[in-house]
């Protein structure tokens, strides 16, 4: 059975991130004083009590005006998250869809600033859900605040009024025993030894709007991020946990990576250090391009924060349905990411389009068989024969009037592939020759869109 649903909902800026992060114990989500911050779902497993639930981080519900929905704008007064205006819309959507999944729900309001009628509009909402509500008066730091959040029984919720501190942690455990007493029970969910991620773990990155959310909605068949034409929507590197021909995979949405230079600080610079996190813990980096533009200068900087990880990858050239092509287009433009990704020319490259789903089915298999390339050994008689071949075809050119030799290969580890080549002096390996011989083990054996890593060791000296 799946772990049950617990959904954090309300206004902006109550605080609904900081206590997802306190319920999880780790900082996923993305938390700043400016309302508006989260965006997107953030699903994370969480366990209190021996009982294991699934918490959900929503952004805040704001309910429009008839200003906005007739096309004005509405006044500074009015909307609490001014630079997520243009999203609000599709943040309620995202959080009423949670509302839908829930079999608990927290809902968070302000102690500190009382209550608003913004609350009231969410307790309206609330009131059709056919789950368990706790109201949760937050950011209550003192006896006085304490006293405050009585007022919000005036909002005609069921059961009781908990005063917490999601900040310090203040009556978050009497909430908590309360919460799990009121889930549905469960059966115990499978993870790995880190207990915080599910199977093959699948990023999706990339720069600023080009496609990221829309693929990862299209691989999951349903509007799991919200996607907009404005770059920076997506703030938080988004967990999806699903199954692919019985494989379990966990897809992480990202924020677009931008230059170290263009990052601006607060919430931006948060995102980006949560995609750069969420390549190192990948096994496979889908890096999305946007084929109108091409490969450009930020593309090349994001594989450069790949290869640095040692990630496999796979590079997908989106909204492929925009582009005007022949006969020749995807060859000639798949010479042309070539060369511009010199660094990465032993990646396979797919043309998709996530908004039409066109080859969007050839995502997963691919990024599997590239994963399953991580973890491939050669034998060392066939590694060795491989090396003396390529010794006689090319042999290593001499520094300083001495040679290289290489005396015996060996493969000590996989993800990735590592090579072990003994030889009498490693400063005599030139870059060229080292490329020569990952060029050869390529050839020779398939390890589509990995890396190799080569280590040249000197022979213990008798």
């Amino acid at each position: 059975m799946p772990k049950p649903i617990v959904a954090l909902v309300g206004r902006p800026n109550v605080g609904k991130s900081t206590l997802f992060n306190r319920i999880v114990g780790r900082r996923l989500a993305v938390v700043h004083d400016r309302p508006g911050t989260t965006r997107d779902r953030i699903h994370a497993p969480a366990e209190w009590n021996d009982i294991a639930f699934t918490v959900v981080d929503t952004g805040g519900i704001e309910v429009l005006p008839d200003s906005v929905t007739s096309g004005r704008r509405p006044g500074p007064e009015r909307v609490l998250a001014q630079d997520s205006a243009p999203f609000i819309p599709l943040m309620r959507a995202q959080a009423e869809q949670s509302i839908r999944e829930a079999d608990a729900i927290i809902f968070l309001t302000d102690a500190a600033s009382g209550l608003t009628p913004a609350d009231e509009e969410v307790a309206d909402i609330l009131r059709r859900a056919r789950c368990p509500i706790f109201l949760v008066a937050n950011k209550a730091d003192n006896a006085s605040l304490r006293q405050d959040a009585l007022e919000f029984y005036a909002l005609g919720m069921k059961g009781e009024v908990y005063s917490i501190s999601a900040l310090h942690g203040d009556g978050v455990a009497d909430l908590l025993d309360d919460l799990v007493q009121a889930l549905p029970s469960s059966a115990p969910e499978i993870e790995n030894e880190a207990g915080q991620d599910w199977g093959v773990k699948l990023a999706i990155v990339g720069r600023p709007n080009v496609g990221k959310s829309s693929l990862l909605n299209k691989l999951l068949g349903e509007e799991r991020a919200i996607v907009s034409p404005i770059a920076g929507t997506t703030r938080d590197a988004i967990d999806t946990h699903l199954e692919w021909e019985g494989v379990p995979i966990t897809l992480i949405d990202t924020a677009g990576i931008r230059r170290r230079g263009k990052i601006e600080r607060g919430v931006e610079h948060y995102s980006v250090l949560r995609a750069l996190r969420a390549i190192q813990r990948a096994d496979v980096a889908l890096l999305v391009i946007d084929g109108i533009d091409g490969v450009t200068a930020q593309d090349t900087h994001v594989a450069g924060f790949i290869l640095d990880e040692w990630a496999s990858v796979v590079v997908l050239i989106n909204k492929w349905d925009a582009v005007e092509k022949d006969t020749y287009t995807m060859i000639e433009y798949t010479q042309w990411v070539r060369q511009a990704l010199k660094f990465l020319d032993y990646v396979p490259v797919l043309f998709i389009s996530a908004l039409t789903g066109k080859r969007v089915r050839k995502v997963a298999p691919l990024a599997l068989a590239v994963q399953a390339a991580r973890f491939r050994r050669i034998a060392t008689g066939e590694l060795n024969r491989l090396v003396q071949g390529a010794l006689a075809r090319h042999a290593p050119p001499s520094k300083r009037g001495k040679r290289l030799k290489i005396y015996y290969a060996s493969q000590p580890g996989v993800d990735p592939p590592t090579f072990v080549f003994h030889v009498n002096d490693p400063d005599l390996v030139h870059f060229s020759y080292e490329r020569y011989l990952e060029n050869q083990l390529r050839n020779a054996f398939e390890f589509p869109g990995t890396p190799l890593r080569l280590i040249f060791r000197a022979r213990a000296q008798r």
